[in-house]
């Protein structure tokens, strides 16, 4: 059996079992608004007082009544007597008659001693003929009228019907409320058909439907919230679990096309070094290295091309390590000023031979100390600093290092006088393989890896890296990392870096 004819079936019970309990309170309503049950009684003894008899009841009445007045010794005759009695028996009333304050005839129906004493008086005006009287807790509606007999006795003729005011209602009413209770249990059942179907099975059914798509591998599409009861805590979490899916669908597809951007850079890359290397290697082989000065220097070509290929494997190696976090980073605490001390007296020989001057700019005179790995801060500088000494066309060539230092955070600035990086191009420039000239054959050489690798460095430290650039004028290069606190850790903000 389907949920929703389970449903379907346990309100259907419910509403009948409501109406029926609805019906109760609704009868005890009405005779708590009406006062009692006897008021029930004093409200239809009025009613009664008018009409007291049936149509057919009326007639026989109507018939004896001529009687009384035309033929009155006949309403002696017990055999005529006992004829209307029997036809008012099948109606459930009976005949009475008396002869003064001497009962005639008194049908078998009554059967109540006390009924003599409850009729109304002789009343040769007949002013009253319709009324009704009480026998305990009985209640009779009466037509009657008074005459003379032949000889001048006064007699009375009454046509008597005990009457039910319970009855009369049910009787009236309960067609009506029969009407009424279907009524309302049709419009109740349908009203609650509708909201089961809307608030249980139409949310179910999306959920096949979702569940459907996600099998046919469709996940671009959103489930609405739905109600707050179970079936929308499992719409939710439902959702969440599209939302996942999606998520990682999404990472798996940007993973691959990251892969194969990662080959086609990788080849390409790879392409240049080993074209040349074998191009002098024919050339060795050919002959025309035919000096040993042709041969030293196609040899020392062939060396250096190595030598790239050799750093390019093994900055794609870090690189994919750091990528895949596989990287460990052995954190002490480090005076980032003398660190960079030591950088500057170790670069700035060779920096002068290629006429460029590093040297510091702004020093800060107190210790700057900061949690670092340091071999991996030295390969952040030295990338920084290789990348700046190829975009160099100045005469007066300089790198200029600076530390600034919050209570938070201590940044580092590493400033070029070079050519400087177009505005489009900064938001790429630590993209793996990116190059800022576009070209992929510059004669700038490098791997197009060394500000990535940077990046990540920075980021597994806990800091940020970022650059400010304007061609023709110099780029500045900045990271950041946390300052260490006085237990001798690294302290740990919610707060904006600095360039923020």
């Amino acid at each position: 059996m389907s949920i929703r004819v389970k449903l379907l079936l346990s309100y259907t019970g419910m509403l009948v079992i409501s109406l029926l309990m609805f019906f109760l309170a609704a009868s005890l309503f009405t005779i708590a608004a009406t006062g009692d049950i006897h008021s029930f009684r004093d409200f239809y003894k009025v009613h009664y007082q008018l009409n007291p008899l049936t149509e057919q009841e009326e007639s026989i009445f109507l018939e004896l009544k001529y009687f009384a007045k035309n033929e009155p010794d006949k309403l002696l005759d017990k055999s005529l007597l006992q004829d209307y009695d029997f036809k008012l028996k099948t109606v459930r009333a009976g005949l009475y008659v008396r002869r003064e304050s001497n009962q005639v005839f008194e049908s078998l129906t009554f059967n109540q001693p006390e009924l003599e004493k409850s009729l109304p008086p002789y009343d040769l005006n007949n002013s009253q003929i319709r009324n009704t009287f009480n026998i305990g807790e009985r209640f009779y509606a009466y037509a009657k009228f008074d005459f003379l007999y032949s000889d001048g006795a006064k007699g009375s003729v009454f046509v008597i019907r005990e009457r039910s005011p319970f009855s009369e209602v049910t009787r009236r009413l309960l067609p009506i409320l029969v009407c009424l209770l279907l009524g309302v249990l049709i419009v109740a059942n349908v009203l609650l058909y509708r909201w089961i179907t809307r608030s249980v099975v139409k949310p179910l059914d999306r959920l096949r439907h979702s569940a459907e798509n996600i099998k046919e591998g469709n996940l671009d599409f959103a489930l609405p919230e739905s109600s707050k009861d179970e079936i929308g805590q499992l719409n939710e979490a439902f959702e969440n679990m599209r939302r996942r899916l999606q998520e990682s669908v999404q990472l798996r597809l940007q993973d691959e096309e990251s892969r194969k951007e990662l080959i086609s850079n990788i080849s390409h890359d790879l392409r240049t070094p080993i074209t040349n290397i074998k191009g002098y290697i024919e050339g060795i082989r050919d002959g025309v290295a035919d000096t040993p000065e042709k041969m030293d220097k196609y040899v020392n070509i062939i060396y250096a091309k190595a030598v790239d290929l050799d750093k390019l494997v093994d900055e794609l190696f870090l690189y994919s390590k750091l990528d895949l976090k596989q990287v460990p980073f052995t954190f002490e605490p480090v005076d980032i000023t003398s660190f960079l001390d030591d950088c500057i007296d170790e670069l700035h020989y060779d920096l002068e031979e290629k006429g460029i001057r590093l040297q510091w700019e702004q020093r800060p005179q107190e210790s700057v100390a900061v949690i670092a790995d340091l071999e991996k801060i030295k390969r952040t500088v030295l990338n920084i600093i290789e990348n700046a000494q190829k975009f160099m066309d100045k005469p007066d060539k300089h790198i200029l290092v600076s530390v600034m230092a919050d209570p938070k955070w201590a940044t580092v600035e590493i400033k070029d006088n070079g050519i400087g990086i177009p505005e489009e191009a900064i938001p790429h420039l630590f993209e793996r393989f990116y190059r800022a000239e576009q070209s992929r054959n510059s004669s700038t050489g490098g791997s197009g890896l060394g500000l990535s690798i940077a990046r990540q460095i920075i980021e597994g430290h806990g800091g940020e890296i970022w650059v400010k650039s304007k061609q023709g004028s110099g780029t500045s290069l900045f990271f950041s990392l946390p300052r260490m606190n006085q237990q001798g850790g690294a302290d740990t903000y919610d707060d904006a870096h600095p360039h923020h």
